[in-house]
């Protein structure tokens, strides 16, 4: 096995388990929610612990990484996953399952960074851009296995021995990464102070606030309702079985993974034929944003739609190259994760929100289906005003 391989393999394949980790409630609510008798702001903040907790550590996980190097930082934080998982699957009461699934969010919060800031250290900057969407492809691949093959799954084997067995794999992950080779880089010779007011002050500058909007709204919307609430409005809003909507679940993240792959071979010879990567990112949130829309509104086969949607907000990924390459090399670690941690800071907010404003509602004596629709076009709402930003402001910021 070559040497890109032995570095590239073990990444992507904690990858994937982090985006099946992260979308596996999303098939088992129903089951979540009769077992312990949840609302949907209960079952919405359960599901975006996971969210906090990664959203949370992205700013320590940025300056470990950079100290200690992504593949020791990546193996520990891999075992706390596998120590989530296993307690999640033992868990009797909400309060157990949220602190598991925040111990779940916490050990893969470093999957997809450590995996940009290896690539980063070891390839050259050019190749990045395709390494980068080469790993969401195996994230891709995660997110399908948490559509229709679990929906398929676990009423013959229940979520709980599902959940073991995924402790399982992530423990052996972490042996994967623990033997992955590693570039040697020297020590920043940085106290941890020292570190955080460098994380300040990217977080400060103009150009990480052209895309940290966007990505709180547009990244971490799409996140938020491929993670838990697409199920349920398709079932609410378009009155389909739980079977039909992981389909349309399936579909949308075949069409993120066909994107990612799309990225993956194709974005070095587009900017080779002069199209940027900036410029497809355009593009492709815009047409993400119009997509939501447009199911709100119903204005097309929701098939079509939620392809549309899945493809289109896959090519988020790009703002992360994009990042990281107006920053130091020494700094593009805490760069890639300040992004991140607005991305999940943004779905963290939007899938609880998103239940807490079905309950407010319901209240009030709106039905489902409306509830549904003016939650879903708050979210727009949002997304708009997030891409108008990096179009406008954010072009005078960079």
């Amino acid at each position: 096995m070559s040497l890109g391989l032995r570095i590239f393999l073990p990444f992507a394949g904690g990858y994937l388990l982090s985006y099946l980790l992260r979308n596996f409630n999303a098939v088992v609510a129903p089951e979540l929610t009769r077992e312990l008798g949840l609302s949907a702001a209960d079952l919405g903040l359960l599901t975006s612990a996971y969210l906090l907790a990664f959203a949370a550590f992205q700013l320590p996980l940025g300056v470990l990484m950079d100290r200690y190097g992504p593949r020791r930082v990546q193996t520990v934080l891999l075992l706390v996953t596998a120590a989530g998982c296993a307690l999640f699957a033992l868990g009797t009461g909400i309060a157990q399952l949220t602190v598991a699934r925040a111990a779940i969010g916490l050990g893969v919060s470093g999957c997809l960074m450590s995996s940009f800031t290896t690539f980063s250290r070891a390839f050259p900057t050019e190749r990045l851009p395709s390494l980068n969407a080469a790993v969401m492809v195996a994230g891709g691949v995660g997110a399908l296995a948490a559509t229709t093959p679990l929906a398929w799954v676990m009423p013959m084997t229940g979520w709980r021995p599902l959940m073991l067995a995924l402790s399982a794999l992530s423990a052996a992950a972490a042996f994967a990464v623990f033997r992955s080779p590693e570039k040697a880089t020297a020590a920043t010779g940085e106290t941890i102070g020292q570190q955080l007011r460098a994380v300040a002050g990217i977080m400060r500058s103009r150009v990480f606030w052209r895309y940290a909007p966007q990505a709180a709204t547009a990244a971490g919307g799409f996140m938020a309702m491929q993670g838990l609430w697409a199920i349920p409005w398709l079932m609410v809003v378009d009155g389909q079985s739980r079977e039909a909507a992981a389909f349309h679940l399936l579909l949308l993240t075949g069409a993120m993974t066909a994107s990612l792959l799309a990225l993956a071979l194709f974005i070095v010879p587009l900017r080779r034929r002069g199209v940027s990567p900036g410029a497809v990112l355009a593009v492709a949130m815009g047409t993400g944003v119009a997509a939501m829309l447009a199911i709100v509104l119903g204005l097309a086969p929701s098939h079509f739609l939620w392809c549309l949607v899945g493809g289109a907000f896959a090519c988020s990924n790009l703002a992360y190259s994009q990042l990281a390459g107006r920053f130091p090399q020494a700094l593009a670690g805490r760069a890639n994760t300040a992004l991140n941690l607005a991305a999940f800071a943004g779905a963290f907010a939007i899938q609880w929100g998103y239940g807490a404003a079905l309950d407010a509602l319901a209240t009030r004596g709106w039905s489902p289906v409306e509830a549904h629709r003016a939650a879903f076009g708050a979210l727009v709402a949002l997304q708009a005003a997030g891409y108008g930003w990096f179009l406008l402001g954010g072009r005078k910021a960079g």
